[in-house]
């Protein structure tokens, strides 16, 4: 029989609470384990899902991937989000939806200064996320009528948004053609995004003076011209 080796320190099990650590560990090191509140862990299974989805297609991917990647069990996946298809019905909202924070941190400036700033927050989220958003974009799931009311709504709440932050939420005439018209500019907006994201054949800085540019002709002409 094996004694303890008193050199040793015992062998360390998980706390309740605890979850082990996504990150590489150094070579002949155990795997640090973090104590994690409930929304926290929610938010790192939903990270290494994000990734995931992003990185593969659907069908491709599976609870147990996720579990795995966020280091977790697989329940705490279903406990949390329902199954699979529901964790990539929250990744998709999550990703389709402007915030209203992107709008009340808008600077009180010009037009063109708040034009500006849009088309910025647009691009830096897409720089940030532009994997997920193109893998989602590719229809994952098909033609899912779920993802597609989540699509729409986002829509629908991102010209929302773009009324508000271009001062175009006044009420009257109008309104829901100037709501087309910004429908028809998120058009333009996603391709731009595709051209530089996706194809490179467009930089940057290119893709942001094409949606500014567009943006403005719209706001000053095209919306006044509808009777707003």
């Amino acid at each position: 029989m094996n004694r303890p080796d008193p050199a040793r320190p015992p062998a360390r099990t998980a706390r309740d609470g605890e979850v082990p650590g996504v990150g590489p560990s150094p070579a002949g090191t155990r795997p640090t384990r973090q104590r994690l509140s409930p929304d926290e862990r929610r938010r790192q299974i939903f990270a290494c899902a994000q990734r995931l989805f992003s990185e593969r297609r659907y069908e491709d991917v599976s609870t147990t991937d996720i579990a795995a990647a966020a280091g977790v069990a697989r329940g705490l996946v279903n406990h949390y989000f329902g199954n699979k298809r529901g964790l990539y019905l929250e990744v998709v909202r999550l990703n389709s939806t402007v915030p209203a924070l992107a709008v009340a941190t808008l600077p009180a400036g010009t037009l063109q200064e708040r034009i500006d700033a849009s088309v910025t927050w647009f691009l830096d989220t897409l720089q940030a996320n532009g994997g997920t958003w193109l893998a989602l974009g590719s229809g994952g799931m098909g033609r899912d009528a779920d993802v597609e009311r989540i699509l729409v709504k986002a829509e629908d709440d991102s010209v929302e948004r773009l009324m508000e932050a271009m001062g175009l939420d006044r009420g009257g005439a109008g309104q829901d053609q100037a709501r087309a018209l910004l429908r028809v500019y998120a058009q333009l907006a996603r391709s731009g995004a595709r051209e530089w994201l996706l194809r490179k054949s467009l930089g940057r800085g290119q893709v942001h003076a094409l949606l500014a540019g567009t943006l403005m002709v719209v706001v000053r002409e095209a919306v006044p011209a509808v009777g707003v």
